[in-house]
C-alpha cells in the first residue's frame, strides 16, 4: 500500500499505538509515528500539532490519534483548519466519521475501548469512503 498512516498520541495511548503500528504494518500499511516513544507522562499537543501539520502539508491523507479519553488529542487536532478528527468508540461511528464527515483522523479513547475493537474501528475508518453529495456541502462549511 502506498498510503502512509500518521499516528500519535500521549502516554495513555502509547501501548495501543505501539500495538496498532504492528497490526497496520502486517496489513501492508506504512506508518509514520509522531510519538510519544514511551508511556512516560507527556503533553499530547507536542505530538498532535506536528502530526496535523504533516497532514495539512499533504504528507499523509489520514491518521490515528490516541489518548486516554480521545478528547484531548481530538480537541487539539481540530484546531487545525485542514483536520477533521472524530472520536470513535464503536464501529458505526468509525464508518459514519468517514461517510458523512470525511474525517481524516480517527481519535481513539484508549481507556474506554478494548484493543480488538480499536483494530476493527481503524480497519473501517481506513476502508470507508466519503459519500460526498449533501455531506460535502456540509463538510465544506466547517472551516472558519
Amino acid at each position: 500500500m502506498n498510503e502512509v498512516i500518521a499516528i500519535g498520541g500521549d502516554h495513555a495511548g502509547f501501548e495501543y499505538k505501539q500495538r496498532l503500528i504492528e497490526v497496520l504494518e502486517k496489513k501492508g500499511y506504512q506508518v509514520k509515528d509522531f510519538g510519544p516513544s514511551s508511556d512516560a507522562s507527556v503533553d499530547y499537543p507536542d505530538f498532535i500539532h506536528p502530526l496535523c501539520q504533516s497532514i495539512e502539508a499533504g504528507n499523509h491523507q489520514r491518521g490515528i490519534i490516541i489518548c486516554g479519553s480521545g478528547n484531548g488529542v481530538a480537541i487539539t487536532a481540530n484546531k487545525h483548519q485542514g483536520i477533521r478528527a472524530a472520536i470513535c468508540w464503536n464501529e458505526d461511528l468509525a464508518a459514519l466519521s468517514r461517510q458523512h464527515n470525511d474525517a481524516n483522523l480517527i481519535s481513539i479513547p484508549a481507556r474506554f475501548v478494548d484493543f480488538d475493537l480499536v483494530v476493527r474501528m481503524v480497519d473501517i475508518f481506513l476502508q470507508t469512503d466519503f459519500e460526498g453529495g449533501r455531506h460535502a456541502t456540509r463538510v465544506n462549511k466547517i472551516p472558519c
